[in-house]
């Protein structure tokens, strides 16, 4: 539907800013590929990030044309009838390709995923060792090319429908974080931290 599309790019980096998890698609070999993988929005790029043994990252690395999808459910539009029901949701495909991220740059962009799900997290914990970093593929694509629709209206109910004893509304989703679980192995005397405790009050991107 045409009223859902949207050109705003502020709406489309809130909806980035909401997500962490896309499905990055291309082409392999003649086949159709679609990769689940984490992702984070810094600036005018989405970085996404994997192991340096994994062929798609290896292949995505060289540039090859790609199609990133993203989306969130934020309600579910109870209608007068099942046929009208549906959902509030936000939805965006980027295209595009993804370059290779080396350097300095690379350990800013693991900083920045690490940050994107905990706030504060990095000053927690020992810096990423030469070992992991040479483990680990970072890519970027420039966001230049893109698709958003949004779904955030009422029930669209038919003139007949009206005088239903049906009930009709918008019931929204939020996302929470649970009580945090401590692992089996965790020494003795180690508090919750600070960016753990957040996402009590905080709600989480995911």
């Amino acid at each position: 539907m045409p009223e859902m599309m949207s050109t705003d790019r502020a709406l489309l980096d809130a909806l980035l800013d909401d997500t962490v998890l896309a499905h990055i698609g291309f082409i392999s070999d003649a086949h159709p590929v679609v990769i689940p993988t984490g992702i984070c929005r810094i600036g005018d790029r989405v970085l996404a990030h994997g192991s340096t043994g994994s062929r798609w990252m290896r292949l995505l690395a060289t540039g090859i044309p790609v199609s990133v999808s993203i989306a969130t459910v934020d309600g579910i539009v109870v209608a007068r009838s099942a046929f009208e029901s549906s959902l509030h949701y936000r939805s965006a495909v980027l295209f595009g390709s993804f370059s290779p991220v080396e350097g300095d740059g690379k350990l800013a962009a693991l900083d920045a995923f690490t940050e994107r799900l905990l706030p504060g997290r990095t000053r927690e914990v020992r810096p990423s060792s030469k070992k992991e970093l040479v483990a680990t593929s970072m890519l970027a694509l420039t966001i230049d090319s893109w698709s958003l629709r949004i779904s955030d209206g009422w029930p669209e109910d038919p003139e007949h429908d009206l005088a239903s004893d049906a009930w009709a509304g918008v019931v929204p989703i939020e996302r929470h974080a649970a009580h945090a679980k401590a692992a089996p192995d965790l020494r003795q005397g180690i508090a919750v931290p600070p960016s753990v405790e957040r996402l009590a009050t905080e709600p989480p991107r995911l």
